[in-house]
């Protein structure tokens, strides 16, 4: 078997590209209004939307379920071990860490909107459609710089298994019932290990469970509750979560317990009162100023105006070596997701949950 290292979000953004229609490929004016906007298919073909933002469609079993009926997994090595089985490939996992923002808010046209930027250095993002037989549809993203092969490229692996390596690695998504999850780090020296006896999910593989099985928050935190949390890496994390009855939540883990704190923002510091409050970084404070200085002005937004309050505080406003490497909107009632790459808010693709 071929050695494959595979990092927190994982899949190859070079492939061969199949042909799509026009207005597949070609992103949209974001001023146009959603309603007339070209839709993005994604095609069970690696398709490249442009340099650095691919897309795919995974469609069947992806084995998740048999995964959680052996125990889940307590580390990221298991989840590779496991991966491993079903690609006939020997995975490894590798290192991520990354900064992110995310905001909830009614959508002035009915339903709700919920954003959020991921901050890296420039990377390879995939955009990935999963219809599994069991479960609902979904629309995920994960960072696809952290997995390489020894002796050939990643790509020549089979397209469905390329889907397949990235439905255990998302770092934010929406399902069909209109339910919103993100993975937002935490610098802190502290992790998340529990240890009660139940089965087990990393930070990926807890947003596909949440995607592929629940509808509101509420489902969220009885799902959470029913297994042991291993944050991938050794990293501390915490969940942002938000749903289309407008309840929004950010889930995270201090000494090992799980604590829910309502919220319309997260960013990259804790938010749960006592020991841990406030602890992260001094930037990620301000952007959560920022962006709850927003909220304070207005009672709904609308699509375009969640994509400004994520270019308020994408990196670029910063001055430092990362970069906004995607923003998303998604909204939450007409099951859409708008993605602006490298902060050119100009342009988006829009995909459509069906």
């Amino acid at each position: 078997m071929i050695p494959l290292l595979l990092g927190l979000a994982a899949c190859s953004a070079n492939a061969s590209r199949p042909s799509q229609s026009e207005n597949s490929l070609v992103p949209t004016d974001s001023g146009d209004s959603a309603a007339a906007e070209p839709i993005t298919v994604p095609a069970s073909e690696v398709t490249q939307l442009e340099d650095g933002l691919s897309t795919i469609r995974f469609e069947g079993d992806s084995g998740f379920d048999e995964f959680l009926s052996q125990g889940g997994a307590a580390s990221d090595g298991e989840v590779a071990g496991y991966l491993t089985s079903l690609v006939k490939e020997n995975i490894s996992l590798g290192d991520l860490l990354f900064g992110c923002s995310t905001i909830s808010v009614q959508n002035t046209e009915g339903g709700y909107l919920f954003g959020r930027n991921f901050d890296w250095e420039p990377c390879n993002a995939m955009i990935v459609h999963s219809a599994p037989e069991i479960g609902y549809k979904s629309i995920s993203t994960v960072n696809t710089d952290f997995i390489t092969m020894s002796g050939v490229d990643l790509s020549q692996l089979p397209y469905k298994y390329q889907a397949l390596i990235c439905l255990y690695a998302p770092l934010d998504g929406m399902n069909e019932k209109g339910l919103a999850v993100s993975v937002n780090m935490i610098q802190d020296s502290d992790t998340i290990g529990q240890n009660t006896g139940k089965p087990g999910l990393t930070t990926t593989t807890a947003i596909r469970l949440l995607l592929d099985k629940a509808a509101t928050v509420d489902e969220t935190i009885d799902l959470l509750g029913q297994y042991d949390m291993h944050a991938s890496m050794g990293y501390m994390m915490h969940l942002a979560i938000a749903d289309n009855t407008g309840r929004s939540v950010v889930v995270e883990y201090i000494n090992n317990e799980m604590v829910v704190v309502e919220t319309p923002v997260v960013t990259n510091f804790y938010l749960a009162e006592g020991e841990k409050n406030g602890i992260g970084t001094s930037q990620s404070r301000e952007r959560y100023d920022i962006l709850m200085e927003t909220l304070a002005a207005y009672d709904t937004m609308t699509t375009d105006g969640v994509r400004d309050a994520l270019n308020s505080v994408s990196k670029d406003n910063f001055g430092e070596f990362e970069s906004t490497e995607w923003s998303v909107v998604f909204d939450l009632g007409n099951l859409t997701a708008r993605y602006y790459h490298r902060e050119n808010y100009a342009e988006n693709y829009t995909f459509q949950l069906d």
